[in-house]
């Protein structure tokens, strides 16, 4: 691998720390923590601004249409046609609304989003604040989602907000459960709260072609799929984005809310599927490594951000593709098989570590994750709670 290629942001951001040698050590930590702060927004706002155009293309082309293609080189310009949009519209607030609710709760949305950002490794020395229970801080700062959600249902003294709202929670708190569980096995297989030894846990070849990810694991793979399904439904997107259905005329807890605001809710909601991607990056795709040894010379967040833009992609894809569930039908979900299936996901990491993590524990571990899938597969099965249907037509 080039190192300079691959350490070039953190060669240029040492060498804008040099620029202040001599100075008060606290100004150098501060002005680096700066540094990483402005990176971040520029990277993930300049993601945001790419990923609300082509989703929209990507989903024309699916559904056999064009997409934006008026405002600027191939329709790449709409993002900021929309932003212009949204900061001239007119803020409207009701008027027995709590106005200071009213106004914190899409700033508190955001800022929770992308403090989670802070802590995830994005290539080889490239992450922005290395926290030793860095796991556990994406968690305790992500939960407060809720409240803000909260916060905009009450704060707009709307029923239809209030209850968006309640629905909303409601939703987040079942899928937390199942997201946090399905962590759970790789903290216990690391040893580790911090993302880079998880991502350093990864770095192996099998014979130099098959890396060492947990998601090639038969409870990594289940953990995965798990997580990526909760991941979902924590960033409100389709088809579990039933508290604030676009296609509806109520908004959710979005309903009183208007211009920049609203636009703001709608960042937070990109900003956190970004922060979910990568953290299962970091903790099931093996992060910034590489698929194989052969091709690590090329950079490490080159890798890292391929791998965020796959994710993406089936993030849009299933949006295209699925319809829009219904409320009870998610909760059973996430209570009767999520929930379960997370659990098992513990069960079977300690069987696949305490067998010798080898071709016996890998056998061992995916006979564990069959045997309860098909237990709760008979358990719920929804074919003799309906009856068939019976087609009536007007003579």
């Amino acid at each position: 691998m080039s190192k300079p290629l691959d350490q070039v942001f953190v060669s240029a951001k040492q060498w804008l720390l040099s620029l202040l040698a001599g100075s008060p050590s606290w100004v150098i930590q501060v002005l680096s923590s700066l540094i990483n702060i402005f990176a971040l927004l520029a990277v993930f706002l300049t993601l945001f601004a790419l990923l609300s155009v082509l989703e929209r293309k990507i989903l024309a082309r699916m559904q056999n249409r064009y997409g934006p293609n008026r405002v600027g080189p191939f329709g790449l310009f709409q993002p900021i046609a929309d932003g212009i949009k949204m900061l001239i519209k007119e803020d409207i607030v009701p008027a027995r609304a709590d106005k200071i609710v009213h106004f914190l709760a899409p700033v508190l949305i955001a800022a929770v989003a992308i403090l989670t950002l802070g802590v995830i490794p994005y290539g080889r020395n490239m992450t922005p604040f290395t926290i030793d229970g860095g796991i556990l801080f994406f968690f305790a700062v992500g939960s407060t989602t809720e409240l803000a959600v909260f916060m905009a249902g009450w704060g707009s003294n709307n029923k239809f907000s209030m209850l968006g709202a309640m629905r909303a929670i409601a939703q987040m708190i079942s899928y937390e459960l199942p997201l946090i569980i399905t962590v759970l096995p790789v903290v216990m297989v690391v040893g580790s709260l911090t993302p880079d030894r998880i991502v350093a846990a990864q770095a192996d070849y099998t014979l130099g072609l098959v890396p060492r990810w947990f998601v090639l694991t038969p409870w990594g793979a289940a953990a995965f799929i798990l997580f990526f399904v909760s991941g979902l439904v924590e960033s409100n997107r389709t088809p579990f984005d039933v508290p604030e259905g676009e296609s509806e005329i109520v908004a959710g807890h979005m309903t009183e809310y208007s211009g920049f605001k609203y636009a703001t809710f709608f960042m937070a909601e990109y900003i956190g599927m970004f922060a979910i991607s990568g953290l299962g990056i970091t903790l099931f795709l093996g992060g910034w490594h590489a698929p194989a040894r052969a091709l690590e010379f090329i950079p490490s967040y080159i890798w890292f951000f391929t791998k965020l833009s796959a994710l993406l992609f089936v993030y849009v894809w299933v949006r295209g593709t699925l319809p829009r569930t219904r409320v009870d039908q998610m909760m059973n979900f996430a209570w009767k098989f999520m929930l379960p299936m997370a659990f098992t996901c513990i069960v079977a990491a300690a069987v696949w570590h305490y067998t010798g993590r080898g071709l016996r524990g890998w056998l061992w571990s995916l006979f564990v994750i069959v045997l309860v899938y098909a237990v709760l597969s008979m358990l719920l099965d929804t074919k003799r709670k309906f009856a068939p249907r019976v087609y009536r037509f007007a003579e």
